[in-house]
């Protein structure tokens, strides 16, 4: 996992600081601003950011919620990692700030090791990600093999749907983070596929049941959705 340059986005000044102190002592450059207005001089300055971690109550003309959709929407940075920072604590906020574009959220107040925790394991998906047009994909006794559309756990073959390998192969790209039932729905959407946030259910647990002893390599966030689990 490579140093990487972290944009902060955090109106109250003491939360700046700490998030700051603690990226720089991982060895991180970070760039802390206190609104979305300063976030999009930045960005308009071209300067590269890896990762982005966001307040979604900021002054301005923007909250944060409207700041990452706005990310989603620029094409450098459609797929950088985004962390939302928030005193909101609510399912349906946090499916919101997800929808919204969000990789992760944490609710304030939150321990700053596990703030940590979470960039650590949103760079490592960054890293993952430029791999993702592999052949094949391996986490332990699970194997996915993308071209073929096969699955092997423990070397034997594992049957499976074709909205259930959608599914798996998804979560696996991108390990660590949340996708919720709505994200799903968009990604695997096509012809002859009908799919609603209630059948989304019903295909991870056969999906799962498939998968066996490989099973556990998908976990369920209560009331958002689901992910991968990050081994690493």
């Amino acid at each position: 996992m490579k140093n990487a340059h972290i944009l902060v986005v955090e109106d109250e000044q003491d939360i700046r600081d700490l998030i700051s102190f603690q990226m720089k002592s991982e060895g991180h450059q970070v760039t802390a601003v206190d609104s979305a207005d300063k976030a999009v001089s930045v960005i308009e300055r071209g300067e590269k950011i890896d990762l982005f971690i966001i307040d979604w109550m900021l002054p301005g003309s923007m909250n944060g919620l409207e700041f990452t959709k706005k990310l989603r929407s620029h094409k450098s940075f459609k797929s950088s990692p985004v962390i939302m920072i928030t005193a909101l604590t609510q399912p349906d906020n946090i499916v919101s700030g997800l929808d919204a574009g969000a990789d992760d959220y944490i609710t304030k107040p939150f321990d700053l090791s596990v703030l940590q925790a979470r960039v650590r394991v949103q760079l490592r998906g960054l890293d993952h990600s430029k791999n993702i047009g592999e052949d094949k994909l391996t986490f332990g006794i699970l194997t996915i093999e993308v071209a073929k559309c096969r699955v092997i756990v423990n070397m034997e073959e594992v049957s499976l749907t074709s909205t259930e390998f959608k599914i798996l192969l998804l979560l696996a790209q991108k390990p660590g983070h949340v996708f919720t039932r709505d994200q799903f729905i968009a990604n695997i959407q096509g012809d002859n596929v009908f799919v609603t946030g209630r059948t989304i259910d019903t295909h991870v647990a056969g999906l799962r049941k498939k998968l066996g002893e490989a099973a556990n390599v998908i976990e369920t966030i209560r009331g958002i959705g689901y992910r991968f689990k990050d081994e690493a």
